[in-house]
């Protein structure tokens, strides 16, 4: 695992965006996975900066999500499909059939998680997959206790993560309980995975899933498994996070 540090959150937005553009460059028909909340906003507006500016074709890219709430559809201002749509999707040439998100809107979960799987597999498998990192260690909405080995699944999301999201809604109410997210099993087949921290609220997590123990308690310490793992996080989230080797 490689721990990249930067200064702010301007400057983990632009590394971050440096590593998925020049995985661009170096295969223009790659496989992309993507986040949604707040700290990919920044990601996702150098890309399109750089898109605008003539330095990045997204023509031939295909992009598969890591979640959709269920009983959202696409024009949901409030789905994920919207938000990549409004950040990304609607703003460089990507083609719209090279976009893929869970169907929320599917009454069989079970067979929705399936069809994703199979959409991930048909386009040979994510080459670089962008993740965040959720104030109690979840990556995608695998909250603690999911297994290793999942593949793409429907969750409950705890109350810590419905809290958390609450900022995007009216009301509590309106937050969803649940979600389709890649399981973890199918982010670790990623071939390489970028994950992007920001802010002090996140050190403590941070330093745990990238000094402490594996364990299913915390699904992002998985990371430290796998062969090609970059995190890039600001100098607040890496305060507790010495100054090592391993740090760049």
């Amino acid at each position: 695992m490689r721990i990249v540090r930067a200064k702010d959150y301007q400057d983990m937005s632009e590394k971050a965006a440096c590593m998925i553009a020049e995985q661009i460059r170096r295969k223009p028909d790659c496989v992309l996975g993507l986040a949604t909340g707040s700290t990919p906003e920044g990601i996702y507006e150098k890309l399109t900066e750089w898109y605008r500016a003539g330095e990045l074709d997204f023509a031939r890219v295909t992009t598969v999500n890591l979640d959709e709430y269920r009983g959202l559809d696409s024009e949901n201002v409030h789905s994920y499909y919207h938000y990549m749509k409004e950040k990304l999707f609607s703003r460089v040439n990507l083609r719209q059939e090279r976009t893929f998100v869970p169907d929320g809107m599917e009454p069989d979960s079970g067979r929705a998680c399936r069809e994703y799987d199979g959409i991930i597999a048909s386009v040979g498998g994510v080459d670089l997959q962008l993740l965040g990192l959720g104030h109690n260690g979840h990556i995608g909405f695998n909250e603690p206790g999911t297994d290793f080995e999942t593949r793409t699944h429907c969750v409950d999301l705890t109350e810590s993560t419905v809290r958390a999201n609450r900022r995007f809604f009216a009301s509590m109410d309106e937050v969803p309980r649940q979600a389709c997210t890649m399981g973890i099993g199918t982010i670790m087949q990623a071939a390489e995975i970028v994950m992007a921290v920001s802010g002090e609220d996140k050190a403590e997590v941070l330093r745990n899933a990238v000094c402490g123990p594996v364990t299913i308690m915390l699904p992002a310490s998985v990371l430290q498994l796998h062969r090609n793992v970059t995190v890039i996080a600001d100098e607040a989230a890496l305060s507790l996070v010495g100054h090592g080797g391993r740090v760049s």
